[in-house]
């Protein structure tokens, strides 16, 4: 087998695959026999990690010291749980998930003879929603990294199950939308398949509208319920015991109004009890506005599709992916708004088998480059810039250094193409004369310079994506450049500031005596992974600046030494 894994790091459920002998994805099961873990963590001692299903069913008994939905969390400042003396950024607890999986998948692959004694697979790609933004994106490798793994990419979900089905249902070319909506998360994406090539042409979506939110309106029913049987006055959710065990009962409850008309909740509380029946017709009711917003999402998305020739009438089919889907009522709107076949495809496996396929692609493409640099003598950044520029290709070059392209499988052709999920800019000056509106064009033309935010890489780009801009200096005798990055969801060039959220920033030192109006040279770069880079040079003296935004607020040197001591003594079950 190929050494290299493909994980799923879900907001509910993570799972993992591999490709086999023959090519083909698989998903492993985990220690408990299951082909998805339940994305939650207990800590039952500051060395004592558990995983998955048993700390899922200890929620109710163990409250403060289970973490769930850790996705929703991961790249937002300041996140963080104190728990068993020490304070568990989303980076650490996705770090045990990923552990707990990988660790299972390696013990599974010994114990059937496909890897050897003690050997064991650290390459991965992990996947994440399309709509992640760089801060995301960075926490999200900075947790395989704790969790000892070389993350190879990031790939985006939708992507991943586009991939997969490409690779193993497709029989024509065709445009698909593909629907992912999972625990946490929504995504809507347009993908054109072919025999050779998987494109994304647009992507949208909310990173926090996924199947919680369905699940929170039914606990709150609930306990309004409990309320009016009981009159009670007292809060239930506000008891974290309570709340673990009505969610988990509203779980399973929407999982059982899948297949039937309706579903009984029983509630505990301060010795009082009730009994609610939930129907599916109310369950719909009070959740229709977010099947409503995905929807809504979705015609967005389309709208952006259709500045770049695809119209709604492009895509042949909507795939279905993401455990969500399988509420019925997900199926029968979506049938209603467009007239294409729907079809659910493969919800809980199809991105890590997708991410497996892409893996192997990354691992043979790396090694490709690798060799390609020693026997040209190039270094493997140059490699990789002429494959990414068109100037060579994978296969061409496997050949050159007679490589069996067999040994990618059936991936070594496919060409993948992502698309960005954001917009990159930076903050720039135009004066009020060229920005004001046409009723105000006579005002003086020593007005304050009004600020913009200057998108250098648009939203829907394909990646890799590169873009320089000229610009220049503001005033005379001007010795620094502040070059203040922002990351948005404008699609436009030119955007107010506020719709930007600042991910970093350079200073580009300049030389004595420029006049106002000097050039300067900015170049954005981002990767197919999402990651932005950035240089900027300014001709007259020659300085040059470049930076790596990985984000401000991704975990920090000294809590990820701690982190990584703290996962390294632990044992994780």
């Amino acid at each position: 087998m190929n050494k290299v894994l493909g994980i799923d790091l879900g907001t509910t459920y993570s799972c993992v695959s591999y490709i086999d002998a023959s090519g083909k994805p698989v998903v492993q099961k985990n220690s408990e026999g299951e082909l998805t873990t339940p994305s939650v963590v207990l800590f039952e001692s500051p060395n004592n990690v558990v995983v998955g299903t048993p700390a899922k069913e200890s929620s109710k008994l163990y409250p403060e010291d289970v973490v769930s939905f850790v996705k929703r969390s991961i790249g937002q400042p300041g996140a963080a749980w104190y728990i068993q003396g020490a304070d568990r950024s989303p980076e650490e607890v996705s770090s045990y998930i990923l552990k707990k999986v990988v660790g299972d998948a390696v013990t599974a692959l010994q114990g059937e003879g496909k890897l050897g004694p003690g050997e064991l697979i650290t390459d991965v790609v992990i996947t994440c929603p399309a709509y992640f933004g760089i801060a995301e994106r960075e926490a999200t490798r900075k947790a395989g990294e704790l969790a000892g793994l070389n993350v190879l990419n990031i790939i985006n979900e939708p992507t991943a199950a586009a991939i997969t089905y490409g690779v193993s249902d497709l029989s024509d070319n065709k445009v698909v939308l593909v629907y992912d909506l999972g625990g946490g998360t929504f995504d809507i994406t347009m993908i054109d398949i072919s025999s050779n090539a998987v494109k994304v042409i647009c992507t949208g979506g909310d990173h926090s509208l996924g199947g919680k939110l369905w699940d929170d309106r039914i606990i709150e029913y609930v306990a309004g319920e409990f309320a009016r049987q009981t009159r009670s006055t007292v809060d239930i959710l506000s008891d974290m015991e309570t709340f673990q065990e009505l969610s988990l009962s509203v779980e399973r409850a929407k999982k059982m109004l899948s297949a039937r008309d309706k579903a009984p909740i029983a509630v505990n509380f301060g010795g009082d009890r009730a009994r609610v029946e939930l129907t599916r017709e109310k369950f719909d009711a009070l959740t229709g506005d977010l099947l409503e917003r995905t929807i809504l999402l979705t015609q967005e998305m389309l709208e952006e599709a259709a500045k770049k020739g695809y119209d709604k009438s492009a895509f042949a089919e909507i795939l279905m992916v993401g455990g969500s889907t399988r509420m019925p009522q997900v199926k029968a709107r979506i049938q209603k708004e467009f007239s294409v076949p729907v079809k659910i495809f493969d919800p809980d496996e199809s991105v890590a088998k997708g991410a497996a396929i892409f893996a192997n692609r990354q691992a043979f493409f790396s090694e490709v480059i690798e060799k390609t640099a020693a026997e040209t003598g190039k270094s493997e950044s140059q490699v990789r810039r002429e494959i990414q520029s068109g100037k060579a290709k994978v296969k061409e070059l496997a050949q050159k250094v007679e490589m069996e392209t067999e040994d990618a499988g059936d991936t070594a052709d496919i060409d993948i193409i992502n698309v960005t999920s954001r917009s990159f800019g930076t903050i720039a000056f135009r004066s009020l004369k060229e920005s004001a509106p046409a009723e105000v064009e006579n005002e003086e033309e020593s007005a304050e310079p009004a600020e913009v935010l200057y998108n250098m890489i648009l939203k829907n780009a394909e990646l890799p994506a590169a873009q320089v801009k000229k610009f220049f200096t503001v005033a005379d005798e001007q010795r620094t450049v502040t070059i203040r990055v922002l990351e948005s969801l404008s699609s436009e060039e030119i955007a107010a500031p506020d719709e930007g959220t600042e991910i970093g920033e350079a200073i580009l030192e300049l030389p004595e005596g420029l006049p106002a109006g000097s050039p300067i040279e900015i170049e954005f770069i981002l990767g197919d992974g999402g990651l932005l880079e950035l240089e900027a040079k300014e001709n007259t003296g020659g300085r040059t600046v470049s930076a790596r935004f990985e984000t401000a607020d991704a975990i920090s040197e000294s809590e990820f030494k701690m982190a990584k001591q703290r996962i390294e003594d632990a044992a994780v079950f």
